[in-house]
């Protein structure tokens, strides 16, 4: 933070070294960091007010948006997003010491359920007959083979994973699509910005609008145009699920720009004007993480 004798405490999609992990300490150190076994620990970590922060990922390159974080954010929370950090994803694939000759013979290859799809093409070509764990992050599946030896598993998970849990990387860079990158976001009870260094310099918001219970045709356009006509840049419009039956969504909306500018001021009400339900989840800072070497 900016006072560096502030220490907050930051729920993460853990354990150590998971891609969460790594983001995590890219904006906080290793302080005060607090791992979480699931993303829906971390938010409801922070909703109880356990702590400070939660960063969790929102959305990746390849394999789009992360259901889980979604419907948790948006689906009864009363949460902000105070930042958000891209981190460059580079999967390995990762045994144990003791395993190092069991590659043509495996029982299984466990991973998150992105990561074994980035890395699909590579699986398809060399493990098409053995069946795919999914695991609750990369992370996980790298410490349950450290803590497994015996067992003729791998994992696929970052160079950091391997590191800290003495693993072998049997093979780099497995992932079918070399720029692969991850959208974490840093969510709090409070509005505000987590401002670090090398952020950059436009502030990006995010909205949830659900269109009129009265939907006519043409709505969708209305609300684009509410935008288009204002120049405010539209870097993601996505719908999801209301659930509340079939055809009922609602559409999460990222805007390059701060919420209290004149023009996003006036955007806001002309939604109003037309019924629609909007909430804003704040203003925030955007950072790149370059790749570890």
């Amino acid at each position: 933070m900016t006072d560096s004798n502030y220490s907050p405490t930051v729920a993460y999609l853990g354990p150590e070294a998971s891609f969460t992990h790594v983001a995590a300490t890219q904006l906080f150190g290793n302080t005060g960091l607090v791992s979480q076994p699931t993303i829906p620990d971390c938010i409801e970590a922070v909703t109880a007010g356990h702590v400070a922060y939660a960063i969790v990922p929102l959305e990746n390159a390849l394999e789009g948006s992360v259901p889980m974080t979604i419907d948790y954010l948006f689906h009864g929370s009363e949460l902000f997003i105070n930042a958000e950090i891209s981190t460059p994803i580079e999967q390995h694939l990762l045994v144990n010491e003791k395993q190092r000759e069991a590659l043509d013979n495996l029982d299984s290859v466990q991973s998150h359920p992105h990561a074994l799809a980035q890395c699909h093409k590579y699986l398809q070509y060399h493990y098409r007959r053995t069946p795919l764990i999914q695991t609750t992050s990369t992370a996980a599946a790298a410490k349950y083979i450290s803590e497994n030896p015996d067992l003729r598993v791998a994992a696929i998970g970052n160079r950091l994973a391997a590191e800290k849990y003495g693993l072998h990387i049997a093979e780099e860079n497995i992932h079918d699509f070399h720029f692969n990158h991850t959208r974490f976001v840093v969510l709090s009870l409070r509005k505000g910005y987590l401002e670090e260094e090398s952020h950059s310099e436009n502030s990006k918001t995010t909205f949830m609008v659900k269109l009129p219970e009265d939907d006519r045709s043409g709505m969708l356009h209305q609300i684009l145009s509410v935008f288009a006509w204002r120049k405010l840049n539209l870097s993601k419009i996505e719908s999801r699920p209301l659930k509340t039956g079939l055809g009922n969504y609602f559409f999460i909306i990222d805007v390059l720009e701060n919420e209290d500018h004149p023009m996003m001021m006036g955007a806001i009400e002309e939604l109003a004007s037309l019924n629609c339900s909007v909430r804003s989840f704040g203003s925030y800072c955007t950072y790149e993480q370059k790749p570890s070497r």
